[in-house]
């Protein structure tokens, strides 16, 4: 019986490059250098091994982030009813009011105003008015006459024309209990009685 040989140092060159680029079955070593009668065998057998690249990682697949659900525009609230002082007063007060009988407890004169001071002029008047526990204002703002709604008041009449709605969509509108022609002595044509009602 012939004694096998060893690897020669060629044979043990390749067998080690083989060797670095095979990976090993679970639970089994990395194989060396194998002296001996059986280096030629594993050699072999290590050739038919089939060595399978390792697969890419996969990348993390990425959930969309869940987006809030739409907010619905809420709908505009509709515009308050116009109001109209148009409220009945007894006959007593509307007997005296014709007949200018009532003198006005608070004045507001709004000549000489543009609509933005009359304005301003009507919300701080009407304060001090109800702050003295006034019952009839007198507002003094023209007479009445046609005007374009854009206008800024170029026009005679702009601020009559606006009066109504001023004070219709103010804090004062519960506090007023009817809107009267004013009596010549007074202003007449040109001119309110705000009548307020008792405060309390």
């Amino acid at each position: 019986m012939s004694t096998p040989r060893g690897l020669s140092a060629e044979e043990q060159a390749a067998w080690s490059a083989l060797a670095q680029s095979v990976t090993p079955m679970a639970g089994r070593a990395v194989p060396g250098s194998i002296p001996g009668a059986g280096a030629k065998a594993e050699m072999k057998r290590a050739a038919t091994v089939k060595v399978l690249p390792k697969a890419p990682p996969k990348p993390p697949i990425k959930t969309p982030a869940k987006l809030p659900p739409a907010r619905r525009a809420a709908p505009p609230p509709p515009p308050p009813p116009k109001r109209v002082f148009n409220s009945q007063l007894d006959g007593h007060w509307n007997r005296k009011l014709k007949a200018g009988q009532i003198a006005p407890d608070y004045t507001l004169d709004l000549h000489g105003h543009t609509l933005d001071t009359a304005y301003m002029r009507v919300t701080s008047g009407m304060d001090q008015a109800r702050a003295m526990g006034a019952r009839v204002v007198l507002v003094i703002a023209g007479r009445e006459r046609p005007v374009d709604p854009a206008d800024r008041g170029d026009k005679r009449g702009a601020i009559r024309a606006k009066l109504l709605d001023w004070l219709a969509a103010s804090h004062h509108a519960d506090a007023i209990a009817a809107v009267r022609r004013a009596h010549i002595r007074h202003g007449g044509d040109g001119a309110l009685y705000l009548v307020l009602r008792r405060p309390g």
